[in-house]
């Protein structure tokens, strides 16, 4: 089987690309999903409580406005019903292949195309775009004992719904993004509750309310307010990224901000001393909620301000040397960022995998087209995730690039023949060395913590130093002077 674009992955990212293809004109394409269901990230993460820290206004395309959505933040089965309405919307049925992992993808030369290896059987594809996103492969500690512990052991992100909390001692390990809406959630069923906390978290109040019947009959019958209330939440964060990029400093004021939340919500002067983070606000990834701090003073919760070091049959030993027993154990440990396994399955033009070609550190120019990858695209790639806005507003620019890639691919194609752009070394070398600069002052890079922001050698290989209204001038059309151009004058018929 032959198709002229696979994507591989049916989240944001893979059916934005689908929608964003079929409107240029582009009906022979595929997309690949590994599970029985479109959804990404948000069909993956059914943990209790799991739901949005961005505004829901913002977290839609902006070509799929929802004014029906019940929540300020919305949830995850909210969202995960926004993707299956935008599947049939857009009619992108016909073009999913459920339950087709990816397993390997290289590079033909010859033939100009890429060759695929699915666990439903190989095709080839003239275009692959990958849109795995940087959240689907959860990060497992490396933990001596872990194996043998007695009780359940699961991940946040692949929640095992079947194993009663009621009644149990339950200790989480991480206190990241998930856990600070999970924790919440079990503590009402559980006697107990653990949780071990290696650096903690910086939490801002969470702003969530139900959106009234009136304001979504707004939304409805006035299509422009939603995309007003868009605009502000959306000119609101782009104001933020100064302080982010350029002044850390000015973060102090958000600071005294979380403290007084804190404070607020902990009386024990000694449980606030083990919460306040020692790092500048923005460091880490920032979160937001208002039952976290309530939660974690609670008679029947305790806070291990400490990793967990070992398991020793039932009970967990942390850095410091205490203990505890516990019957479940829940991982709350994130993700793998910066060591994507899909990097590992994709072979270039130079029979090197992406991952070889990525092991001093994840590089793609403008986010998107990696060195020696002929007609890959990556949503989502390197340098372009964000710490304070809705990453769909990264996807959308990165959207625009695609488009305008496929069409100069056509423009450049001799008569009955192929092309390929591969992105030059030195253009490579020089957008990275332009993003290396804008962070170095950066607080992601300067503001004293250790997050998954930063790979194994400390360089930030994730996010993206500046506004979304940059990066949608940086990726509005495809520089051919960055580009090598293949052609080939003749090709086999297609299978």
């Amino acid at each position: 089987m032959h198709v002229r674009v696979a994507v591989v992955g049916a989240g944001f990212g893979g059916l934005g690309a689908a929608v964003r293809l079929r409107r240029l004109g582009v009906t022979d394409l595929l997309i690949l999903e590994r599970a029985g269901a479109v959804g990404g990230t948000w069909r993956d993460n059914t943990y209790p409580g799991c739901a949005c820290d961005i505004p829901s206004h913002l977290y839609s395309f902006s070509f799929a406005p929802n004014p029906h959505w019940p929540r300020s933040f919305s949830g995850q089965p909210e969202i995960r019903r926004y993707l299956e309405h935008l599947t049939d919307g857009f009619g992108l049925r016909p073009h999913l292949r459920l339950d087709s992992e990816v397993t390997a993808a290289r590079w033909d030369g010859d033939a100009l195309h890429w060759e695929i290896d699915t666990s439903t059987g190989p095709l080839t594809a003239e275009v692959l775009v990958s849109a795995t996103g940087p959240l689907s492969e959860p990060s497992l500690p490396d933990v001596p004992g872990l194996d043998g512990f007695p009780g359940a052991v699961f991940h946040s992100a692949r929640w095992d719904h079947g194993v009663p909390l009621r009644g149990r001692r339950v200790a989480v390990v991480g206190t990241g993004a998930s856990a600070v809406q999970f924790v919440p959630e079990i503590q009402r069923e559980v006697t107990e509750l653990t949780v071990f906390q290696r650096t903690p978290p910086w939490v801002l109040p969470k702003g969530d309310r139900p959106v009234t019947a009136a304001e979504r009959a707004l939304y409805s019958r006035l299509p422009f307010t939603g995309t007003l209330r868009r605009q502000l939440a959306w000119g609101l964060r782009e104001l933020q990224v100064g302080a982010f990029v350029r002044h850390p400093e000015r973060m102090r004021a958000v600071e005294r901000l979380a403290a007084l939340h804190l404070r607020r919500a902990v009386p024990d002067p000694e449980l606030r001393h083990r919460l306040t983070p020692d790092y500048r606000l923005g460091c880490k990834r920032v979160l937001r909620s208002n039952d976290w701090y309530p939660t974690l003073a609670r008679p029947h919760v305790r806070l291990v301000a400490s990793g967990l070091r070992a398991v020793r049959g039932a009970t967990l030993v942390a850095e410091d040397g205490r203990e505890t027993t516990a019957d479940v154990l829940v991982l709350g440990t994130g993700f793998r960022i910066t060591d994507q396994p899909v990097a590992r399955r994709v072979t270039g033009a130079h029979g090197t995998t992406l991952a070889h070609e990525w092991r001093e550190g994840m590089a793609a120019l403008r986010g998107t087209t990696a060195a020696g990858f002929p007609n890959l695209l990556t949503v989502i790639g390197p340098n372009t995730g964000l710490g304070n806005n809705s990453m769909i507003l990264i996807i959308e620019a990165q959207l625009a690039y695609l488009a305008d890639f496929m069409r100069k691919l056509a423009a450049l194609a001799p008569p009955g023949g192929r092309a390929a752009l591969t992105p030059r070394p030195d253009a490579v070398r020089a957008w990275r060395g332009l993003l290396a600069a804008r962070l170095r002052n950066s607080v992601w890079n300067t503001g004293g913590c250790r997050s998954w922001y930063l790979d194994a050698r400390g360089r930030n290989t994730t996010v993206w130093p500046g506004t979304i209204a940059e990066f949608r001038r940086v990726t509005e059309q495809v520089d051919l002077a960055e580009y090598e151009v293949l052609r080939r004058e003749a090709v086999a018929a297609r299978a």
